[in-house]
């Protein structure tokens, strides 16, 4: 198949990616390992942030107030770019006649801070699909249920990709002028966050096999769940609604989920975070911290006294929104490969920073910078031939999609998965870091990828897809690994036992991950210094969050 602008993924930023790009006249492919619009994290979000100047506030300040609560180490400009573009992605959603709730134009507004939210309108899953629709209805032509799993590459250029087939043998060739990558960040499949089941981190060991850089790994994603549920979205709906609509045996959940307080085993409260540290309550792994205290397990007890247990970890191998993925190499969402941009949480914009600050800036994100990436990439397509793509190329792309399908014996994808959840899962590695563990973790993991993931087995179509993302998945436990011994400090959801406090000195820098001679090897970027915090300010209010063993000793 051959096109102007391939689209990997089928999200939010893919979406938007293939529908600026199709407005641009460009032929348009979008393939999605699951059915577009329907798979990854995107049909699970029921709101967003939109910044519209006239409802009040202004853009300065929201900027700086991510910086800060972001501890200085996001990237002010894709944060502003986020903010700035927001109203107007909102308005391509109303103009396509998607669903919003609310009246005033179908915008409602809902204070988190500083930050202005909009609901998504009918049921959760609509909006996506409803992008979808409006793809198709312009002339995009999707694959569905196709994962796409290694790049083209001719001259030094991404021209293309391939993909198998979920539905039978067959091996998809994508020949392109240029190729938007939106397929997600990481997780290792944890059970207890269903959109994570699909993100295998594809996209962005795609790219480093190729060549390119990758953003550093040391910033998880942590996510309370209650014991039992799936995940934590389904009490924080229940404490949305009224209490004679509640069912009856989930009631004490619901009151339960109308938060007081945490405590902890021993009936102790935790103290609340300061405001001016995040406005998300779970961000800092303070269940980690009870649980190796000995004080496990925390509950959330309502107002009404009600306990629920919960479960911390529950996004298992994920990064903080939009620290995942690849280098933004410049301000269209390019890569460090000619030919190659990305979008979405498969771009590492670090707009967040070290904690994840802007809520709802994961969706829109997602629908910003697909529309950046997808114009930009249509634009430069426009402007190309036909690429051409030796055939030597498509056979090795091709040779290494079926490998595991042409061994004869080796192990199991779902065996190995398992022993890189059982490595990757303990608090004490995952949350609470030091370098002597981390250093054992990431032993196994390199046995892992010498000695297990090339002799990975596939006896069917099925199989040969796991294979594929289990290969994705180490490689991505040992970017995660690397990165945390490598960021020498703890900041925002980075936690070093070893290293309780934020270096300004050192650290007030991003990491950067990229292959030399056959080496994964990380590097610091400085942040620029007009970034930086006032550092008249004593450490301790610039600062207000105190990590366990920092004793507010000034760094």
């Amino acid at each position: 198949v051959a096109c102007d602008v391939l689209i990997v993924g089928g999200g939010y930023s893919a979406c938007f990616a293939a529908i600026k790009a199709r407005e641009q006249g460009a032929e348009v492919v979008m393939v999605d390992k699951g059915l577009a619009g329907r798979s990854g994290q995107s049909p699970w979000a029921t709101s967003t942030m939109v910044f519209d100047p006239k409802k009040g506030g202004k853009l300065e300040d929201w900027v700086n107030e991510v910086h800060r609560k972001s501890e200085y180490l996001n990237n002010q400009y894709w944060a502003e770019t986020v903010i700035r573009n927001s109203y107007a992605r909102l308005q391509d959603c109303i103009a396509w006649g998607l669903p919003f709730s609310g009246k005033d134009d179908q915008w409602a507004s809902a204070s988190t801070g500083s930050f202005q939210g909009v609901s998504f309108g009918g049921r959760t899953g609509d909006l996506p699909w409803g992008l979808r629709q409006h793809a198709v209805k312009i002339g995009v032509k999707i694959f569905d249920r196709v994962m796409v799993t290694e790049l083209l590459k001719q001259g030094g250029r991404i021209v293309g990709a391939v993909g198998i087939s979920g539905k039978n043998d067959d091996i998809h060739t994508f020949i392109a002028k240029t190729t938007v990558l939106c397929v997600g960040g990481c997780s290792y499949k944890p059970l207890n966050y269903p959109p994570g089941q699909q993100l295998t981190g594809d996209g962005e060991a795609m790219a480093y096999r190729a060549g390119g850089e990758i953003l550093g790994k040391e910033f998880i994603h942590l996510m309370w769940t209650i014991r039992g549920l799936p995940s934590g979205g389904m009490a924080t709906a229940l404490s949305y609604m009224d209490e004679d609509k509640v069912p009856e045996d989930l009631k004490e959940l619901r009151n339960a989920s109308i938060l007081a307080r945490l405590e902890n085993a021993v009936g102790d409260q935790l103290p609340d975070l300061p405001k001016t540290a995040t406005h998300y309550p779970f961000s800092y792994p303070r269940l980690d911290f009870e649980a190796h205290a000995g004080r496990a397990p925390v509950y959330r007890v309502g107002r009404d006294g009600a306990k629920v247990e919960l479960v911390g970890d529950s996004c298992l191998g994920m990064s903080i929104r939009n620290a995942d993925g690849l280098w933004a190499a410049d301000k269209q969402c390019g890569t460090s490969l000619p030919g190659l941009y990305a979008a979405g949480d498969g771009l590492g914009t670090i707009a967040n920073g070290a904690v994840y600050t802007m809520g709802g800036s994961s969706s829109m994100g997602a629908m910003v910078t697909g529309a950046i990436a997808g114009e930009a990439a249509a634009k430069e397509a426009a402007g190309m031939g036909k690429p051409v793509v030796s055939q030597d190329e498509i056979i090795r792309a091709r040779q290494f999609v079926n490998t595991p399908r042409n061994r004869k014996g080796g192990f199991s994808p779902r065996w190995v998965t398992q022993l890189l959840q059982n490595t990757m899962a303990p608090y004490y590695i995952y949350s609470i870091k030091k370098a002597d563990r981390l250093q054992g973790a990431l032993t196994q993991v390199e046995f892992m990828q010498q000695h297990l993931v090339p002799m990975l087995i596939a006896r069917d179509s099925h199989e040969l897809r796991l294979a594929h993302e289990t290969r994705s998945m180490v490689l991505s436990a040992e970017m995660r690994l690397r990165s945390a011994l490598f960021r020498t400090e703890s900041r925002g959801n980075h936690y070093r036992e070893d290293f309780p406090r934020r270096d300004d000195k050192n650290w007030l820098a991003w990491t950067k991950i990229r292959p030399e001679q056959d080496k994964m090897t990380l590097v610091k970027v400085p942040i620029p210094e007009k970034w930086w915090p006032d550092k008249t300010i004593p450490y301790e209010k610039r600062y207000p969050y105190r990590y366990p063993g920092e004793n507010g000793i000034a760094g």
